[in-house]
């Protein structure tokens, strides 16, 4: 009987098209998935691959085992997890993507808990202010924005995601405060260039009146990252629109202001992202309600909206 890492190894770097791209999916080296590609293809006795310095495609004998399977190796990882999960609970490694400043601030806190609760379970976490995509990069859930995640994704929400008009005290100094969100057109703006679409991003503010206007701050500085303009704003550099979860600590610190406390933006929700399957491993199923309950605990749906309702 074929090993269940040749299988693996085969399908994922049929799907990915490279023996690097399945290796960073499987959390190996490149040598290892080429070495039981190699394994599997002796066993069977057919080449399964056409290998070139740059291409790797799939013979008519590839094409053929791919077919065959079909999504049955998701199947039988999952139930051989549920399986181990019923005599030591959920373990194996569990890939995990989140923006810096809520994974640093809100969500690494609360390793300890998650480990104590789940000793079998190890974690990588990858802190990037980036969208990636969770199953060409291998991760098993990503926290963060809802936009523009695409197709085969579950989104769990966990709370809003509203921005808020802040700066330091600094640069408020001797400055009369801003009365309306078109009267932040005319102070210093910190705005943030977005790694995945490479521009800056205007937002509409609205308040509890429904009124809604666009905002678009002066280009005085930008930065690559939300935690960079946040550091920038408490040096008074300018006036930033930042989410709740990356502006609290320096509210409740004094080192930021809030301006027009009536007023935010809507960027949607914060949610939890895993690839849709039929059978969801233990280990995702695990964090999953493991994240949604320390959210409901520490009450984040309110401490991060932009307005008190």
């Amino acid at each position: 009987m074929e090993t269940l890492s040749n299988l693996e190894s085969f399908i994922r770097s049929a799907e990915a098209g490279s023996f690097s791209a399945a290796a960073r999916r499987l959390g190996l080296t490149p040598t290892a998935i080429s070495r039981n590609v190699a394994m599997l293809e002796r066993n069977l006795g057919v080449r399964l691959f056409q290998r070139t310095t740059r291409k790797l495609s799939l013979t008519e004998a590839g094409e053929q085992l791919l077919e065959s399977m079909g999504g049955s190796l998701d199947v039988l990882q999952a139930a051989l997890a549920q399986v181990g999960a019923v005599s030591k609970g959920p373990s194996g490694l569990l890939k995990i993507s989140t923006p810096t400043g809520l994974g640093l601030t809100y969500l690494m806190p609360m390793l300890p808990a998650l480990r104590e609760r789940y000793p079998n379970l190890r974690v990588e976490w990858h802190l990037e202010n980036r969208q990636v995509d969770i199953v060409a990069e291998g991760f098993d859930v990503t926290v963060g924005g809802g936009v523009g995640r695409g197709d085969g994704l579950v989104a769990v929400p966990l709370a809003p995601a509203h921005l808020v008009a802040v700066a330091g005290p600094a640069y408020l100094a001797g400055r009369a405060p801003p009365r309306t969100p078109a009267e932040l057109a005319a102070l210093d703006g910190i705005v943030v260039r977005g790694s995945n679409q490479g521009r800056v991003r205007h937002w509409a503010m609205r308040n509890a009146a429904g009124e809604e206007t666009v905002v678009e701050l002066r280009e005085s500085l930008i930065v690559n990252d939300a935690i960079g303009v946040r550091e920038a704003a408490e040096l008074g550099l300018g006036v930033a629109l930042l989410v709740m979860p990356d502006a609290l600590p320096g509210l409740s610190a004094g080192t930021l202001v809030r301006l027009l406390p009536d007023w935010w933006a809507d960027a949607g929700k914060i949610s939890l992202f895993y690839s849709t399957r039929s059978l969801m491993p233990a280990k995702s199923r695990a964090f999953i309600d493991f994240l949604k309950e320390e959210f409901a605990r520490h009450r984040y749906d309110e401490q991060f909206r932009g307005f008190v309702p």
